[in-house]
């Protein structure tokens, strides 16, 4: 699995001093023990501790403490000296050797904590460049290397450099490494007639590999085969990592490979995980979805299926190899065969025999004796109950719900592959969609203890157990909640009176975080999503209303539309003068009427508390009347708490007190902790986007410029002449007809997205009070929505494409509504989508200036998409929550 953090920057400095200096700590160790002949070989053990303690501290920095010990000790005991080799097989692309350096890092981490993955590589670009120097024209039929003696005789001689090139750099770092170039394969030809000396895996002889590792030393094998009767066989190395894999069935194997993972075809962006037993037919499907990636799906699949379910693929880069081994969200593209999820009422349903077994191996109470397989059944037949779980019950979880009661999660089981592969935590997510309140105990000596803390809303410890719950906000409900828990004897030990929580374990090195009665957690970024469906779990299920202020405009509709998709945010007013006494169009959840709230309306709403949030949708200067009643409203109000407002106008981007809502650039706490955001401006959100990756290269003195083009839409909407029903339309403020085919620029200096981008771009610099200066040419298009922005920025330094595209990868990792392409993003990228496009990397021929172009729809990231994700920040949900991705 694998890590949200970056640790590029680790990697290849930190973790290269560590093992270098760590090296030359065992070095000098072994040198004392052998001039000191009485000296035991306890003090040899003891360096290899301090290796292990100091690479496991520094994989602390790339995943919590928990996720790291969790993995470390699911892998250290995958080995056994019987069958050392079921770590991992890890296989080398051709193309990662040239990056030998960091390849060597990583695999001496893993070294250094104890883990002894089977490494075998190919050498497929290196040997193509010898042969074709020396005039062999490389032959392929469907895809395998036709191979003659010539060409196998050199394959045999790269085979070996880089087998050798590779054990000496591991070496260098005091990481032991045996190279092993034959006695493994053994193959027959797959069709000399066709392919020549090409072989078909028969056989995988272990005893080498297992050997090495017992040996203390990683085994570094290469791809080449043998026939029974000697004749050296060239075999595809993905093919013989596979056979590897079946023989040893390792819990991972890893591809490693210089693009980092698997892409999808049309968007271009990284898959995240991939189920097979849930996707494979979908995907296969998919027409993009061809030609190599077909046929890895395929090989992928078929190995899977050959191997323990708790086996897994990982497709990675070698950087960032630990990130995908020790922490739960990863970094690369995870192939599993997955799980199907499925919830029962009743025991039969999953399977008698099965649960008794669930029950009888993990059941912490029933292992101690506290209780039996038998009491724990009878005690589901006292009330009604629902089982969730996935098809191989690698987790396993019980909820009882009388009706009118708030549910209670009895027992929540998982096996060893269920944590390891996330399992866990898609059973238990599945038990939030069905229930918004939920309490469950664990003890405070869970190994999980902490997992418990960061999905709870609050928590309270009393005689060695810890009661958890979320969905509940008040302390006062809970204390009513627990009483009544216990009246009906559904809470086995006394919880009341309600009392502070012990605090969990660090969730990781140097962070304190208190657990009070009512602390709202902070759940990690852990669960992968899918590649046919991106899933996104909510950090609160608690239902909230909002009052859209200024319906009419195209915002306003569009903001309405998503808010008919949000799982949790109820519309429950709408506010146009033009439109009051007609119904809501575009929102499904229940029937609205729009009303014409005057000032004192809103203060007298504030004060009763009827909404927990307001959107400002109003034109630039009419917004603070509103603003100043609901802050009226709210001094009178019974909690002392004020509702949220985000407001999508200028008004208050410039406005201490107010946070500007751009996540993806300025933070998402920041937004959780306030009341008042305010929204960016779209030209302002592209604008801001494409500059900030190159803030540090943008030559002093000088002006990024933006050219944005947008679509009409942009300029905003007038009351148009009424319908057949007399309701008043709206239509757009300029026309595509009024633009004849063109565009048309306006406002060619002095535009307020200039002050507001460069405003907020200053507080990202290393001496933010020498701010930047933006300049900025917006023209209108005759396009409904969709802005395309190019930068034009003078560069301090010399740089290449590559570079800059590298800057934007690298800054906007993970972000799920930004997409990097290397082509130039077309109208087609941007319109109706939800999020950013940015591409056409170009740097001019003397490196003196970069041109990039990003582009969004003005209507849905510049506007509704990104107040979705700030009302989602705010409000305690998961940021995606209603937002189409």
């Amino acid at each position: 699995m694998l890590a949200a953090s970056r640790v590029s920057a680790l990697t290849p400095q930190v973790a290269r001093f560590q093992a270098v200096r760590v090296a030359g700590q065992r070095q000098a160790a072994l040198t004392a023990v052998r001039r000191c002949g009485n000296v035991s070989v306890r003090s040899i053990q003891s360096v290899a501790q301090t290796d292990r303690d100091t690479i496991t501290r520094l994989l602390y920095s790339i995943g919590t403490k928990r996720e790291v010990e969790r993995h470390l000790r699911i892998f250290s005991s995958s080995s056994h000296p019987s069958q050392p080799a079921k770590f991992a097989v890890i296989k080398v692309g051709g193309a990662v050797l040239d990056q030998i350096d960091e390849l060597a890092l990583s695999l001496s981490f893993l070294y250094r904590v104890g883990l002894y993955p089977v490494v075998l590589h190919g050498a497929g670009p290196q040997l193509n460049g010898i042969i074709e120097s020396e005039g062999v024209i490389p032959d392929y039929i469907d895809g395998i290397r036709v191979t003659d003696a010539k060409t196998l005789q050199i394959a045999r001689r790269v085979f070996l450099e880089q087998n050798l090139k590779l054990v000496g750099a591991l070496e260098q770092l005091g990481t032991r490494a045996r190279p092993i170039t034959s006695g493994v394969f053994t193959a027959d030809y797959l069709d000399k007639e066709k392919y020549n000396l090409v072989g078909n895996i028969t056989r995988v002889d272990k005893r080498p590999i297992e050997a090495s590792i017992r040996a203390g030393a990683l085994p570094i094998l290469t791809s080449l085969a043998e026939t029974p009767d000697g004749q050296i066989l060239n075999v595809n190395a993905d093919i013989a990592a596979g056979e590897l894999a079946k023989e040893l069935e390792p819990m991972k194997i890893v591809f490693l490979n210089e693009k980092g993972g698997m892409f999808h075809g049309v968007t271009g962006e990284k898959l995240d995980v991939i189920n097979l037993d849930e996707e494979y037919e979908q995907l296969m499907k998919e027409p993009w979805v061809k030609y190599g990636t077909k046929l890895k799906l395929r090989e992928f699949k078929e190995l899977l299926d050959h191997l323990p379910r708790s086996s897994s693929v990982a497709v990675i880069s070698a950087d960032h190899l630990q990130r995908e081994l020790f922490t739960d969200s990863g970094a690369g593209t995870l192939i599993r065969r997955g799980y199907r999820l499925f919830k029962h009422n009743s025991i039969e349903s999953v399977g008698a025999d099965r649960f008794r077994q669930v029950i009888h191996d993990r059941d912490p109470e029933v292992q101690s004796g506290v209780s039996s397989v038998t009491s724990v059944l009878s005690s589901l037949q006292k009330t009604p109950y629902t089982i969730y779980g996935d098809e191989p019950l690698d987790a396993v979880a019980i909820v009882t719900h009388p009706e009118g009661e708030v549910p209670i999660m009895t027992k929540l089981l998982a096996s060893r592959s269920g944590v390891l592969n996330n399992v866990i935590d898609n059973v238990f997510n599945a038990i939030k969609k069905d229930h918004r309140k939920l309490f469950w105990t664990a003890k405070v000596d869970d190994d999980n203890r902490s997992w418990h803390f960061e999905r709870a809303d609050g928590s309270f410890t009393r005689a060695g157990k810890s009661l958890f719950w979320y969905g509940v906000q008040d302390v006062a409900e809970v204390q009513r909640i627990v009483k009544d828990f216990e009246a009906k004897g559904r809470l086995e030990r006394a919880y009341l009176p309600v009392g502070p929580s012990a605090p969990p374990q660090q969730p990781f090195p140097g962070a304190t975080r208190s657990y009070s009665t009512l602390a709202r957690r902070q759940v990690p970024s852990g669960s992968r999503g899918y590649a046919t469906a991106v899933t996104s779990q909510p950090t609160s299920t608690e239902p909230k209303r909002l009052a859209l202020i200024g319906a009419r405009g195209y915002t306003g509709q569009a903001l309405a539309t998503l808010l008919s998709g949000h799982p949790y945010i109820d519309l429950t007013h709408v506010s146009s003068r033009q439109l009051a006494g007609y119904p809501l169009q575009g929102y499904t959840k229940s029937s609205i009427t729009h009303s014409n709230l005057s000032v004192e309306d809103v203060e007298r709403m504030e004060k009763d508390g009827e909404v927990d949030a307001w959107v400002m949708a109003l034109p630039n200067g009419v917004c603070k009347p509103f603003v100043d009643a609901i802050d009226r409203g709210a001094k009178v109000r019974s909690s002392g708490e004020s509702s949220v407002i985000v407001d999508l106008s200028a008004d208050y981007r410039f406005e201490s007190g107010w946070k500007y809502g751009l996540p993806e650039l300025y933070g998402r706490d920041g937004i959780r902790k306030s009341k008042r955001i305010s929204n960016p401006g779209c030209y302002a959100t592209s604008t801001q986007l494409l500059i900030a990756p190159l803030l540090k290269y943008v030559k002093h003195a000088s002006e990024p410029t933006v050219f944005g083009i947008s679509g009409y839409s942009g300029a905003g909407t007038v009351t148009g002449t009424s319908d057949a029903d007399g309701r008043p339309t709206t239509v757009p403020k300029v026309t595509p007809e009024s633009l004849a085919g063109g565009f048309r620029p306006y406002s060619l200096t002095d535009h307020i997205h200039e002050r507001e981008a460069g405003r907020h771009l200053s507080s990202l610099l290393a001496d933010p009070t020498n701010p930047i200066k933006v300049a900025f040419i917006p023209s209108v298009a005759p396009w409904f929505s969709g802005i395309i922005s190019t930068l034009s920025v003078p560069l301090s330094e010399k740089v290449t494409a590559r570079d800059v595209k590298a800057l934007y990868e690298e800054k906007y990792s993970g972000e799920k509504l930004i997409h990097v392409k290397a082509g130039v993003p077309g109208l087609s990228d941007i319109e109706n989508k939800h999020g950013w496009t940015v591409g056409g990397f170009q740097v001019h021929s003397e490196g003196d200036r970069a041109v990039v172009v990003g582009g969004l729809d003005n209507l849905l990231k510049g506007a509704a998409t990104q107040c979705l994700q700030n009302l989602n920040l705010t409000l305690g949900y998961d940021e995606y929550d209603g937002i189409p991705l």
